[in-house]
């Protein structure tokens, strides 16, 4: 559950303006004009009368435009830490690394996405046909909260190298973020070429009726339903990446305390506010005891707090609504019969501990729906065909790992998964140059690496006899 605005300590769209609240403390972090609808009409026609200079220009001159942000996004990285922490609850460590990751690697990114999109030649007897990747035309890029840099960056970026121009609108949780991460890479970039919306629901259900032809999103399955509905009438290209009910697998042979560490740093980070967090643990009943109990110390363990917190690692849910939606779930589940073994307590504010739910069945609503909190639920299975059958008992289909003492043998069962990205006693992200892909109702298309990449272009077969 990616939520938008809600009641509470959250950002809150008046008639005219958004305020963005920290979640930490309550305070307030700024405020941006909301863009009213005949507005996003009209920051569509800007980049729509952009598009046919901005796409005419070559490779090479997009890339002359877009590589100086780097030195731009090195010089703020500070502050745009700070912003990020103040307006999402990461801690700075945490806020840090995504900021320095991004600035860090600006200009290697951009060339990679370039050279994806690199005309490709194919020659069969005396034919040699051209491969051509072409701009869409506008792209409408909405990004979620939880990585309020990372996101923006990985749709932003390639749909503006390939010659699209960018109607972006960020979150309505951290519209700061958003906006000062456009100014940074949009200076120097010519008028039209990337345009900053901000609102709610409402502004973005605009954005996606509006004349646009590629619709880029990264959030909740159900405004992915929505966003593929409203685009169907008129066949708008969409690339989504949507939620996730992510499974860990712990086979019998597996090291219980690395498993535990593993599930522990993959489910807690980021306030489990993460799409590939794991929500599901399945470990064989040989080693659960052990397993469960290292789970929990480890659980026990976890500063929480806001940033100035001494040793503190876990921030704050992002807002009310979406704390409310994780304790909702944790007490239905213990009422259906799951055991606390760790957190559960009413914390003030926003903050929730890291919790370990144990003796989980699929027969409760936290086993099947997206929870996007602090939160691990374990089952104990007989088999390894057992961990699959339950692994794979979701409409999601994003990451999962599995953890085994023998890697071949754990492959094999992580090849039987139905996710678009399995880790094996690792993390699910693959190697550079891999897709960022969700299967099932995770995912419509995909983005990242040169298959990803070249998503947000149109290929252009032009043949000739030679």
């Amino acid at each position: 559950m990616r939520p938008g605005s809600s009641a509470g300590v959250s950002k809150r769209v008046a008639m005219t303006s958004l305020v963005s609240f920290n979640p930490a403390t309550g305070s307030t972090v700024g405020e941006v004009s909301v863009t009213p609808a005949l507005a996003v009409l009209d920051a569509i026609a800007r980049a729509r009368a952009a598009a046919p200079a901005w796409g005419a220009l070559s490779l090479s001159e997009r890339l002359a435009l877009l590589e100086p942000p780097e030195e731009r996004l090195l010089a703020c990285a500070e502050e745009l830490t700070a912003l990020v922490t103040a307006e999402m609850g990461k801690p700075t460590k945490d806020a840090g690394g995504e900021v320095s990751w991004v600035a860090k690697s600006f200009v290697e990114t951009c060339r990679e996405i370039a050279a994806s999109l690199e005309p490709e030649v194919v020659s069969q007897g005396s034919l040699r046909s051209t491969i051509h990747h072409v701009p869409h035309g506008v792209c409408a890029a909405i990004t979620p909260w939880n990585f309020p840099v990372m996101m923006p960056h990985s749709l932003v970026l390639p749909a503006l190298i390939a010659g699209n121009t960018v109607v972006f609108k960020p979150s309505e949780e951290t519209p700061l973020v958003g906006q000062r991460y456009a100014e940074l890479i949009g200076e120097g970039l010519p008028p039209g070429v990337l345009e900053v919306i901000h609102g709610d629901a409402e502004t973005g259900r605009a954005l996606v009726a509006g004349g646009v032809d590629l619709i880029a999103f990264t959030g909740s399955r159900t405004a992915g339903v929505q966003i593929l509905s409203s685009a169907s009438s008129d066949l708008k290209r969409v690339i989504l990446e949507l939620g996730g009910k992510d499974p860990l697998l712990v086979l019998d042979d597996a090291d219980p305390l690395a498993a535990a560490k593993f599930a522990a740093k993959n489910g807690f980070r980021n306030a489990g506010q993460v799409c590939v967090s794991t929500e599901r643990v399945y470990v064989a009943e040989s080693i659960a005891e052990r397993f469960e109990e290292a789970l929990a110390q480890i659980a026990k363990e976890i500063v929480v707090g806001a940033d100035d917190v001494e040793g503190a690692t876990l921030g704050p849910m992002v807002n009310a609504r979406q704390k409310a939606h994780v304790v909702e779930q944790v007490a239905a589940a213990v009422k259906d019969g799951a055991r606390l073994l760790a957190g559960g307590e009413d914390r003030e504010g926003n903050f929730l501990s890291a919790t370990v739910l144990v003796d989980c069945t699929h027969e409760m609503g936290i086993m099947r729906d997206e929870t996007f909190g602090p939160v691990l639920c374990v089952a104990r299975v007989a088999s390894d065909e057992e961990a699959l059958r339950l692994a794979n008992d979701t409409p999601y289909g994003l990451g999962a790992v599995v953890y085994g003492g023998d890697p071949e043998r754990a492959e094999r069962v992580a090849a039987r998964v139905e996710a678009g990205m399995v880790g094996v006693n690792r993390s699910c992200g693959g190697a550079e140059g891999t897709p960022w892909v969700g299967a099932k109702q995770s995912g419509y298309g995909y983005h990242g690496g040169p298959a990803g990449h070249r998503q947000f272009a149109v290929p252009r077969v032009v043949t000739v006899r030679t």
